[in-house]
Order: structure tokens, then sequence, then C-alpha cells
């Protein structure tokens, strides 16, 4: 990793002296997938980071360009260098993320996902506020998961093996549906598994961990917590984790997988995102120096949850656009399979403090000026099989609307959502998130002006055609249970 204040010159001296062989440029598609093209490090040069690389056919990277307008350039950020930890010696390897840019100077690519988080941050500097963000990432860990898809006449199976797992027997302790919560030992099989990721991610990638523990769900459910950082550092550093878990996993001789929901019957992975918005005078929001920032989430005089009235605008905007928002946060037909009662995901569009059966959540953990540092809103709709730098821009293109329209969030709903009435709920002015990815589409369609300040018009168009293709994919293809509903009809 660059060192703070270090100069590309001094970089170039450093890939030189630690014997690296070939450099890795990575970047992200439309859909969340991280690439990447390689180079023979005799390639690098100062240059490089001010021109790029033309290296990129667009047409071919899903979502990026059509095929009469495909050449861009990758051009490397400094500050995400880091060397790789594994692989061949001989052929040791260093990454940066890329920017992308249009050839011929065509500028930088609107739908480059990494460009639209910068101008999410730069949109929210000029308001007044710097952001900061804290995923809490969950995914799952097997030894084996096999499927036979292709053939739809041979048949449409999957097989997930886990020693672990609730239907395993004969290799150790498995952990019972919903208990997986924080157990130690021979049963957590995956502790050593996740020091290594965390290690990895601090030594070589410079990201700073808070927390790793077992998650819920049965057959291997993990958690790794990242300390907040800002908008853009934080999508590096999700899809670094991502990049990090999939390789320590082969490393393993196991399998990872950030697919929201591959067990039936037990919690699937969700990544519930932590906000908040600093500046100066709480008035004024005028930005003063860094170290001098104050939280503007937070209100010792509000006795509910400490929360300000800016941070129930921004309240405010994601309960307005949670509906569209489900589209970019949670843009598989997967997703869906976890967004259904019964197994602590958020379902209903409410919020509270403390409630996690709302979709969003303030923490209160703590109380008083102590705490202030740490005050922030907790959207617990998005899961991770989102595109990181897409789900925080869309979560800020909210969560500002809300700021700017002062949209008043209505009453906190301190009551288990789950188990209210359908009348009860009417009354109370709850609304359920989209039963489907079709539908999530929908939502964004008919409101996506709030997107706009940030999003360009034609990556929403990308993104609702991904979301209704893979729709369309899915729902063609006969489900393997449906034999058992209706063979006999």
């Amino acid at each position: 990793m660059l060192a703070k204040g270090e100069s590309v010159s001094n970089l170039m001296k450093k890939i030189a002296e630690e014997g690296v062989r070939f450099i890795d440029f990575q970047f992200t598609d439309v859909p969340g997938r991280l690439q990447h093209v390689t180079i023979p490090v005799g390639r690098l040069n100062l240059n490089t980071f001010s021109e790029g690389v033309p290296k990129l056919d667009g047409s071919s990277i899903r979502g990026f360009m059509e095929i009469f307008e495909s050449d861009l350039v990758l051009k490397p950020d400094p500050s995400t260098f880091a060397i790789i930890p594994w692989g061949n010696t001989e052929n040791k390897t260093a990454r940066f993320l890329c920017d992308i840019y249009v050839g011929y100077g065509g500028g930088r690519l609107s739908r480059d996902p990494r460009y639209v988080a910068q101008r999410a941050e730069e949109y929210a500097l000029e308001q007044g506020f710097l952001s900061y963000w804290g995923p809490e990432v969950e995914f799952f860990v097997f030894k084996k998961v096999t499927w036979d898809v292709l053939n739809p006449y041979k048949g449409q199976s999957y097989t997930i093996e886990s020693p672990e797992a609730a239907w395993t027997s004969g290799e150790g302790y498995p952990i019972r549906f919903k208990e997986g919560y924080f157990p130690v030992p021979p049963h957590d099989t995956l502790m050593d598994y996740r020091s290594t990721v965390t290690r990895l991610l601090e030594d070589y990638f410079g990201v700073t961990c808070e927390a790793h523990h077992h998650e819920v769900a049965t057959a291997g459910q993990c958690e790794i917590d990242m300390v907040r950082d800002r908008l853009v550092k934080m999508a590096d550093n999700v899809m670094t984790l991502k990049y990090v878990v999939k390789n320590v996993a082969i490393q393993h001789g196991m399998v990872a997988t950030l697919m929201p929901k591959p067990i039936f019957g037990d919690n699937a992975s969700g990544m519930h995102v932590h906000a908040s918005l600093w500046g100066g005078n709480p008035s004024t929001a005028k930005l003063v120096e860094e170290g001098k920032l104050v939280n503007l989430f937070y209100d010792p005089d509000d006795e509910y949850a400490e929360l300000s009235q800016l941070g129930r605008y921004f309240v405010g905007g994601l309960l307005e656009h949670s509906r569209a928002l489900t589209a970019i946060t949670n843009p598989t037909t997967n997703s869906y399979r976890r967004l259904v009662p019964g197994y602590e995901a958020p379902v209903f569009i409410a919020w509270s403090r403390g409630n996690r059966s709302a979709n969003i959540r303030i923490p209160v953990y703590e109380k008083g000026a102590r705490s202030a540092p740490r005050k922030r809103v907790e959207f617990r709709t998005p899961d991770p099989s989102c595109n990181p730098y897409l789900c925080f821009a869309a979560i800020m293109s909210a969560g500002l609307d809300g700021v700017r329209k002062k949209i008043d969030p209505g009453d906190p709903v301190d009551e288990n959502i789950y188990h209210l009435s359908p009348e009860r709920r009417r009354q109370l002015g709850i609304k359920e998130l989209p039963g489907s990815l079709k539908e999530a589409v929908e939502c964004l369609k008919s409101d996506r002006e709030f997107l706009k300040p940030i999003f360009s018009d034609d990556l929403i168009d990308r993104i609702i055609e991904n979301g209704l293709n893979d729709h369309v994919q899915v729902s063609a293809r006969t489900h393997p249970y449906e034999f058992y509903l209706y063979f006999d009809i």
C-alpha cells in the first residue's frame, strides 16, 4: 500500500525493491464483479499514472459500452497499490484499482462504478458534508458447491458441503439452523480462515478491520467488519475484501460466496450499511479543516435516539426511496430469497432505534457526548451481492434528497413488525420492500429522479436492463420444486 504523502516516483522505487514482476490493473463492472488485466512490470512507468493503459474493450465488459464505442483506458490509482500476498513468488504481482476513461480524450466513463462513487463524494462535499461508511459484510464459506443447471433436460440441482452444515454428520460438530451466532471452535471451523483474511487485509491491503465472527446461519456463514472510512475508500475496501475472501478460501481448499441466500431454511447474508454525515457548524454544515469536524447526525437534546434533525431528514430520504433503492442495493434474483419474513432480514420499510425488524435502525449501544462520533444511520436492506460503489452512491443520493427536501421520516416503530397484523401495519403506514427483482426494477423506473445528481441516465438505464434480463433468465426456467407442486396436476 502507498504510504500517506508518498510520491509516485517513490512508489516506483518500492515496486523495484520488492522484486515485483507483474502489475495487475483491477476495476469493477456495473454488476459489481472485479475484472483485471496484467502487464509486465517493465511496461509500468510514471506516464502510466497520468495517461493510463489503453487495454480495455468496453463492449466486452457488462454494462460499459457498445461495440461501436468500445476503446477505454485504465488509469491506476496510486493510493490503492498493494502486493498480492498469494501466488508464485517468481511471478510476484502488485495490484492497483483503476479509474476508467473513454479513449481518444473522451473523459471519464459515466458508467464506471468507481466514478459514480467519486461523484457521490463530491456532491456531498458541495452540500457541505463529509461522509463515513461502515458496512457489515456477511458471506458463506463452504467446503464444496456443485450444481447442474445448464442441461434443463437432465435436471436442475445444487449441492452444498460443509463440516458445519446441519445436514452433515461425521465431520465434527454441525451447527443447527439459526444457531451459528458466535460459537467457539471446534464448532466454528472458520476462525483461522477469518483471521487469515483479516491479517492479509491489514498487512497487505491497508484495510483496517474491527472484528470478525461466525454469523447466524449453519454451514459456514461469516462476517468481517471494517473500520469506517470515506465513501470511495470504503467501496474500494469492500471490493478488496471480496477479492481476499475468495482467494484465501481457495488457498484453504474451500470456496466463498457473496450470494445472499444459498441455503434454504436459514438466514441469508446481508450487508448492513452504517453511514454518517460530518461537517462544521451544524446550522450551516460548513466544512472546516479535518480534525475539527463534528458528527452532524448527533444531537444530545434528542431524547429518542440522540439523532439530529439532519439525521432524521436523511432517514426520511431513505424511507421515501427504499423500494427503488433495492434495484441497486439488492441487484440479484437471489437477493429476494433473503427479503422474506422469519430470517432477520428487513422486509418492512420503517425506522427505529435498536429494532432489527425495521429496515432503518439507529444503533443506541451508548449514550452521551462520548458516543457522538459513533452516531450513525444503519440501512439494513443491502446485501453483499451489490456493487458497493453504486450501493453507497445510491444511499447517499436518497439520504441527501431527504435532506434537501426536508422529508420527515414520521414516527419510529418500536414494535416487532413481523408480528403486526396487516391492518396494524397499514395503520402505521408501513410498506414492504419489493418481493422480486422485477418489482424492484419497476420501482426504480418510476422513482429515479433522486439519483440524477450523481447517476447518469445511461447508467440507470443499464441497471434496469441488467435487472430485467436476470429476471427473465431465471423466471423462464423450470424450477425443480415445480415438479413437486404440479407434476400430478
